[in-house]
């Protein structure tokens, strides 16, 4: 039989810690690249289309509510907060709401739509929403009759602002209408001098 000293079976305490922090460094390798891989995945402007869903449709649901009710009712609530040219101004917000969101929604000239659409936006917070504090949902009570609401706050229009603000900035994203147009541009000038247009990094002299 041969004796084996009991200290020979046991681990160094210095060994288990670099063994575990080892295991811990894999692990944190591990999720560093998953990261890595996802964040890759959205470098295709992939955060876009939500936004432009939201954006697009919001605007067009308010618009064509104001449709709905009908102009006059909307020129009324413009008269009653003292907006100068009522008609005018109520005439090309509904405008605004149903054209530019639907820009937004295909894609399409979002910097030049965006404009107006903020310009909207903004008079919403300075002519109604301002006095009212920055939260859209204050819940009052709640009844028999249901869920009772306080007047809603500029956190909504601000939070169209931002997302107009990241398609401007960041692009329509893919799907879109802009792109379209931009890949037809850029054939038709390939076209016509004889080969496709790339752009280079050049270094100066």
């Amino acid at each position: 039989m041969i004796d084996i000293p009991a200290d020979a079976l046991a681990i160094p305490l210095h060994g288990v810690a670099n063994l575990n922090s080892k295991t811990g460094n894999l692990t944190m390798n591990a999720l560093v690249a998953s990261y890595a891989r996802l964040t890759t995945l959205l470098e295709g402007a992939w955060y876009a289309i939500p936004l432009r869903l939201m954006v697009g449709y919001g605007f067009m649901e308010h618009g064509y509510a104001k449709l709905a009710r009908g102009p006059e009712s909307f020129v009324n609530i413009l008269h009653a907060i003292g907006v100068p040219e009522p008609s005018l101004l109520g005439g090309l917000t509904i405008l605004v709401e149903l054209i530019g969101g639907f820009a937004v929604l295909i894609g399409a000239f979002i910097p030049l739509a965006s404009i107006p659409m903020a310009a909207v936006l903004l008079v919403a917070i300075f002519t109604v929403h301002l006095p009212y504090g920055f939260s859209s949902i204050k819940l009052e009570a709640v009844t028999a009759a249901g869920a009772h609401f306080g007047q809603p706050g500029y956190e909504t229009d601000l939070l169209y602002l931002a997302a107009l603000c990241a398609l401007v900035l960041g692009g329509s994203g893919p799907l879109a209408i802009d792109q379209f147009l931009i890949r037809n541009h850029d054939h038709s000038l390939g076209r016509s001098s004889g080969s496709l247009v790339e752009f280079e990094d050049v270094a100066p002299e």
